[in-house]
Parts: C-alpha cells; structure tokens; sequence
C-alpha cells in the first residue's frame, strides 16, 4: 500500500487543476492463488498446456477488479502473443498503453496489452515491465499489426522502444520534440496555446488557486 498525492504525484508546479491537495491510498496487489474465478482458470490452465514455458515466461499472475493480467517477461512476449493468437484464439489486440512508476525501481516503464478473444468472447491482459534504463520491448506488429501505431504513440508519450517494428517514429510530438509527455517526470510546463481573438498561457504560467 502506497500513498498518492496531488493528481500526478507532482509538487511545487502552481497545480490549477483543484487536485493539487489530494492524497488517496494506492493498492499494488501481489501474485494472485487459485482459484481465479471466472473464465480466468480455464485461460490459465490452456496457456500451460498450449506453452511449456510457461511458468518461466509468466512472472506473476494478478486477478483484481474483474481483470487477469499475465505479466510477461519482455523476452518471451512475442513467444506468448503468438500462443495466445494461435492456440487460445486471443485474435485482436485493442493496443498498448505506456505507464510510468518512477518509484518502482527497476520497472519504472510498463507497457500494457489489452487482448480480446472473438472466438470465446474473453478478454484478458499482458503486462511487461522494463527499466527506464534500458526501455526496451520487443515490438508485437508482426503477431498484430494493429498494435503499428500503438506502440508508435507509446514510443512517443513513454519512451519505451519497441525492437523490430517497422518504423518507430513519434506520431503525436514534432520529431525534434524533447522528452516523452505522459512520464511522471515530465515538467508540467507547456506552449502557448493561440485561439482565434485569445491566448491560453502554459500551465506553468497561470495563476495558481490556494
């Protein structure tokens, strides 16, 4: 259990946004034990059939909210996506999202895969961590290519390079943009935003209400 505060964990930016005084309690759930509930035993149980590697591909299972998320070591994700698509029948991948915990020493960048079985209508999640120190995740373009401009927006907002894709380049940012916005460390200053008859000053430049 850890504690959050303020709306991004940050402090001493003038924070506008009314969240800067929040504090709320953070829950990091452990390896889930059997039973899983639901379908989640039945994926669970499939994938070791399906994939004799399993327990040293997988390093923890996590049922919680509702959702199973297998965290994948980055080596072997694309051994378990092809697993998953070929055998359990995980067709589509709805993307990847990037996450960034500054305090999780080791594993501060997360990359998020949300996985949809048409076939059996289930859907669960891959989670896999990496250093920010070396950012690297091998690409999943080739098991789905749909994951193309996903893994270029995470690229852009994260910082985590993903080997083998095709072309990662930024999709969002200026090529010459400095840094990744959505990481926690990010400054939380900005541009001048310009409208037609009127001007919005950057965050950092805007008055501050205690």
């Amino acid at each position: 259990m850890s504690e959050d505060k303020g709306m991004f964990g940050v402090s001493g930016t003038g924070d506008t946004s009314g969240y800067g005084g929040l504090v709320r309690q953070q829950a990091n759930p452990g390896s889930s034990q059997r039973p899983y509930g639901s379908y989640f035993d039945d994926v669970a149980d499939e994938l070791e059939r399906a994939y004799p590697e399993f327990n040293d591909a997988i390093e923890k299972v996590i049922v919680d909210r509702g959702e199973l998320t297998l965290h994948v070591k980055r080596e072997k994700l694309v051994e378990v996506a092809l697993v998953l698509r070929d055998k359990l029948l995980f067709e589509v991948c709805l993307g990847v999202s990037g996450v960034h915990y500054p305090e999780d020493q080791g594993r501060e960048l997360h990359a998020v895969y949300a996985l949809l079985s048409m076939t059996h209508n289930r859907r669960i999640r891959l989670e896999v961590s990496v250093p920010d120190s070396d950012p690297h995740i091998p690409s999943v373009v080739e098991v789905w290519a749909g994951n193309n401009w996903h893994e270029r927006e995470t690229y852009d907002m994260f910082g985590i390079i993903f080997d083998g894709h095709p072309a990662l380049t930024r999709i969002l940012m200026p090529d010459d943009w400095p840094g990744h916005p959505q990481r926690k460390d990010y400054p939380l200053g900005g541009i001048p935003v310009e409208y037609i008859g009127a001007t919005v000053p950057a965050p950092d430049e805007r008055r501050s209400y205690r």
